[in-house]
């Protein structure tokens, strides 16, 4: 496998943070140097250049300080070799930089840092990939609570063997070490309700599918990184995450499954940023992707996506669009498709259903599927999930002294679920 070529490190943390080129960065470093309040520094095109080439030079103390603060992680982080070698400083000679949030503390080795002696067995990379597809397949069944932190100690032993593996292994180890990180920042978006913890995590997933030369795993990690700003209506900015992650797909072959996920992403993104009309055009486009298909097969990591689940995503879209019949239809044909296994999934499509039947009226239909997603939540947790259910009990607030209502209230505030409900 051809390596890659340049400080892939600072290309990645260039392209999550929105910047799709050089002179996009340089032109951010030289504002940002401006509100910093540090005078007279302009930092072009070609300094950018430099920095992502092969031997990026070791920063000046006055842009050090600058793409600390813009880009939100250390130096060394970011592929630089300080000139007094890798156990000195890592900010500059005397100087110390400032650390972004607990999640850098805990990961201050990254998928860079400190050096460890490991072992060359050929079977290092196979060993550490294969706990990378159990924890995938634990994902499903296993309460996210639980599974996180084995999932960030697999991703520190997999940093300390990037750092002395030699090729065929390094690739293994890299690729499964950004399927390992993904996995963190999916767990942290999704179940655990952390966006800036997962945007954190989702960046060294980045990094290491850069050092894999992964462009299909680059692609889904930019593609998560888009829904942390497109769930807060942040259109641009997710918009410009699909931009790239469309751009990484085209440098390799994706599967049509893959192109419909990325048309699906987006259309969620759309739906929150309430631009439902682009949303369903995005969604029929994903459909006729997935029914003229091509030669190409999926990853094996991309488990999260199927038909059923993009009928699920149109659902949702033409619930929020106030298509109340169609969502009702779509939604039970999702609901009928899914596969054992996606238990997770059924738990927003019952929320989903439930929302459709509060906006039509039907209060006793509504409960009736809301507590199906909380039985759904009984067995397997999911915080999207819950959401949906909370959701449906706020659209029944015009009905709540009925018995129905007063039932499912009595399920949300038991002593299983309160704390759930009441810390979000």
């Amino acid at each position: 496998m051809t390596r890659p070529t340049g400080n892939v490190r600072l290309k990645a943390a260039r392209v999550a943070a929105g910047f799709n080129s050089q002179q996009d960065l340089a032109d951010a470093l030289s504002g940002h140097a401006k509100r910093m309040g540090i005078r007279g520094l302009s930092i072009g095109v070609r300094q950018v250049r430099r920095w992502e080439s092969d031997n990026p030079p070791w920063p000046q103390p006055d842009c050090q300080r600058v793409l600390v603060q813009l880009l939100g992680q250390s130096l060394e982080a970011l592929g630089f070799t300080p000139p007094w070698g890798s156990d000195g400083p890592s900010y500059g000679p005397g100087q110390s930089a400032p650390v972004p949030g607990a999640a850098a503390t805990r990961r201050s080795t990254g998928v860079t840092g400190r050096r460890t002696a490991v072992s060359h067995l050929a079977t290092v990379g196979a060993d550490f990939q294969a706990v990378t597809r159990s924890h995938r397949r634990l994902y499903w069944s296993v309460a996210p609570a639980d599974l996180h932190p084995a999932v960030e100690a697999h991703a520190t032993l997999g940093c300390a063997l990037l750092r002395d593996a030699a090729e065929p292994s390094r690739s293994v180890i890299a690729a499964a070490l950004g399927e390992t990180y993904l996995l963190a920042g999916r767990i942290e978006f999704f179940d655990l309700r952390e966006p800036g913890l997962a945007h954190e995590t989702l960046l060294l997933a980045l990094q290491a599918a850069g050092e894999a030369d992964a462009p299909l795993l680059g692609s889904a990690v930019i593609a998560h990184m888009a829904f942390i700003p497109g769930w807060v209506g942040d259109r641009d900015a997710a918009r410009e995450r699909m931009t790239a992650a469309r751009t990484y797909a085209r440098r390799t072959h994706a599967s049509a499954e893959f192109l419909a996920w990325l048309d699906a992403v987006e259309a969620e993104c759309e739906t929150r940023c309430g631009d439902t009309r682009t949303a369903l055009r995005l969604i029929g486009h994903a459909e006729d992707v997935l029914k003229d298909g091509n030669a190409h097969s999926s990853p094996e990591w991309m488990d999260w996506f199927s038909p059923a689940r993009l009928a699920a995503f149109k659902g949702n879209t033409q619930l929020l669009a106030g298509h109340l019949p169609q969502a009702r239809t779509t939604l039970l044909e999702a609901l009928e498709a899914m596969a054992p296994g996606e238990e997770k999934q059924r738990s927003v499509i019952y929320g989903d259903l439930a929302a459709v039947e509060a906006a039509s009226g039907n209060s006793e239909e509504a409960c009736s599927h809301a507590g199906q997603a909380l039985d759904q939540l009984a067995l397997t947790w999911y915080a999207t999930g819950m959401d949906r259910v909370r959701d449906v009990r706020r659209a029944l607030t015009a009905h709540q002294n009925e018995r129905c209502v007063r039932d499912l209230d009595d399920r949300l505030y038991d002593w299983s679920t309160t704390v759930s409900v009441l810390s979000r």
